[in-house]
C-alpha cells in the first residue's frame, strides 16, 4: 500500500471589504452533523434551453473551516438558519479538510 505525501497549503487570510449590518466576525472551524442541502442545475429540454434547480439533502458529520465574514441579517438568524443552507464538501471525507 502506498500513501501520498501530505501537501501543506499556506493559510489564506480572510477579511471583508466593507461591513454589513453585522460587524465582521469569525466562526471557528467546527465539525458537526445536521441535514444539509445540495443544489444542482438541471438542463431541461426545450427551445430556450432552460435550467432548473434540483435540491437534495442528507445528514452526516461534516466540517466547516474557519470563516471570517459580515452580513445584513442577525447573528441569531445566522445560527438558527445554518442547517438550511447548501453545503459543499468532499463526500469521501466530509469531516476532513484536504489542505
Amino acid at each position: 500500500m502506498t500513501t501520498s505525501p501530505s501537501v501543506s497549503m499556506p493559510e489564506t487570510t480572510q477579511r471583508t471589504e466593507g461591513e454589513g449590518r453585522q460587524e465582521t466576525h469569525t466562526h471557528p472551524a467546527t465539525t458537526h452533523e445536521h441535514d444539509h442541502y445540495h443544489i444542482s442545475h438541471h438542463h431541461k429540454d426545450g427551445v430556450f434551453n432552460e435550467w432548473e434547480h434540483r435540491t437534495y439533502w442528507h445528514t452526516h458529520q461534516h466540517n466547516h473551516a474557519e470563516l471570517v465574514h459580515s452580513h445584513d441579517y442577525s447573528l441569531e438568524q445566522e445560527m438558527a438558519d445554518h442547517a438550511k443552507e447548501a453545503h459543499d464538501h468532499d463526500h469521501t471525507a466530509p469531516a476532513h479538510s484536504h489542505s
